[in-house]
């Protein structure tokens, strides 16, 4: 029988695809889009001399970025004409990312919403460099700055997120376990229990992009958001499910009505008490639950 004849650029790309996808989503917030960018960036690879590349992995990662930063920009204005909040899009991962807790954290619906509030080319920095720990000459081929623009932008980028970013962590453990208790409370509907585990100023989003009904905006405070949660995924009586699932690197609950996905809640705890409820409705935006997505660094 004939053996296959390698191909190594073919080889190279799959070698470093997860990383690639992983670059794309955390700057896009969008599998699918993460996945366009990755069949740009495979276009443009296969007319590349693979003599002339000295690292194809930085080389690769450049190309993505590149292609990322202009899926940014172009994403940006399609937001502005999004039918309510706009969330996004959560990945089913893998059990391992949660045991490399920088990643878990940096793929995590609440960072990705943080990393939101940044432009884009400060979004690409602080990825590129606090994520994946490249160095300013690498990041700044990637973006078009000089060196010294991009240790600004780092540091611009750095203090933004910090100050942005979860407060008070405490272990994956107690998470889970708040986690847990907020399942047992929307299964019994048990208000009070619901009121115990979130903090007085939590703030929800619902994101049904005008195809499901949703949260119009953000609702904010323990009350609300304790009646929201037990009429809205109260299971008694109900051909209801709310089952725990691992969504972006962290614990997350995943509802089905009549057996169908309906949607998928994550959570931003700080200080050991859910602070941010994000629910994602949209249909475009659940396929990614179907299956496992493998994120790397």
């Amino acid at each position: 029988m004939r053996m296959a004849t390698p191909d190594p650029a073919t080889d190279a790309f799959v070698a470093h695809r997860n990383l690639l996808f992983t670059v794309a989503y955390e700057m896009l917030g969008s599998a699918t889009d993460a996945e366009d960018v990755l069949q740009e960036t495979w276009l443009r690879w296969t007319t590349v001399d693979l003599e002339t590349v000295r690292d194809q992995r930085a080389f690769l990662v450049r190309v993505v970025t590149r292609q990322a930063l202009d899926r940014l920009r172009a994403l940006g204005r399609r937001k502005e004409s999004y039918v309510g909040p706009w969330l996004p899009e959560p990945l089913l991962t893998t059990p391992d990312v949660a045991e490399d807790v920088e990643l878990a954290d940096s793929v995590s619906m609440a960072m990705l919403l943080v990393m939101e509030t940044l432009t884009p080319t400060e979004r690409a920095v602080f990825v590129l460099r606090e994520v994946f720990g490249l160095d300013y000459d690498e990041i700044a081929e990637a973006v078009g700055k000089t060196a010294a623009a991009v240790r600004q932008i780092a540091h611009r980028a750095r203090d933004h997120v910090a100050a942005r970013r979860p407060r008070g962590t405490v272990s994956r453990a107690e998470n889970q376990a708040v986690l847990h208790a907020f399942q047992r409370a929307v299964e019994t509907g048990d208000l009070q229990r619901l009121l115990d585990v979130m903090a007085p100023d939590i703030v929800t989003l619902s994101d049904g992009g005008g195809v499901r009904h949703a949260l119009p905006r953000p609702i904010v405070g323990a009350g609300k958001v304790a009646r929201l949660a037990a009429r809205r995924w109260f299971t008694g009586g109900l051909p209801r499910s709310v089952e725990p699932i691992q969504v972006n690197g962290g614990s997350g609950l995943l509802v089905r009505v009549g057996g169908e996905i309906d949607s998928v809640l994550t959570f931003r705890f700080d200080d050991g008490l859910i602070s941010g409820l994000y629910v994602v409705r949209n249909p475009e935006k659940l396929v990614w639950l179907e299956r496992e997505t493998a994120v790397s660094r």
